[in-house]
């Protein structure tokens, strides 16, 4: 009996790992963005470890509908293409890895991150 719980434990522990993403769906570090809420004062986002390859609405600005988010600072290990528009559609500019931040003239609401080899 003890053999059979074993294995099973062992074969859920492979499962589960096999599960998590590997280093090659998420570029490692921190992308910022600044934006101005409904009650005019301004906030700030991190996306810790962001998905790669995907494009991303961000938060609280993804949505062609309100205002946009400005001023992204690539600080990943991965190149970012940052949009103007929602889904990764209009005007774009690619920001480096661990760039400067950018100029709060820069408009940003969706993003993808390149894909790094694992």
């Amino acid at each position: 009996m003890k053999l059979r719980t074993t294995a099973a434990a062992t074969m859920a522990a492979f499962a589960l790992v096999l599960s998590l993403p590997g280093s090659a769906s998420a570029a490692e570090g921190y992308f910022h963005y600044k934006y101005v809420d409904g009650y005019a004062q301004e906030q700030h986002v991190t996306l810790h470890d962001p998905h790669s390859g995907k494009c991303v609405n961000l938060y609280a600005v993804g949505d062609d509908e309100v205002q946009p988010g400005y001023g992204p600072h690539n600080d990943t290990d991965s190149a970012v293409v940052v949009y103007t528009g929602a889904n990764c559609q209009g005007p774009e500019w690619k920001l480096r890895a661990h760039g400067n931040p950018a100029r709060d003239d820069l408009l940003v609401r969706s993003v993808r991150f390149a894909v790094t080899p694992g």
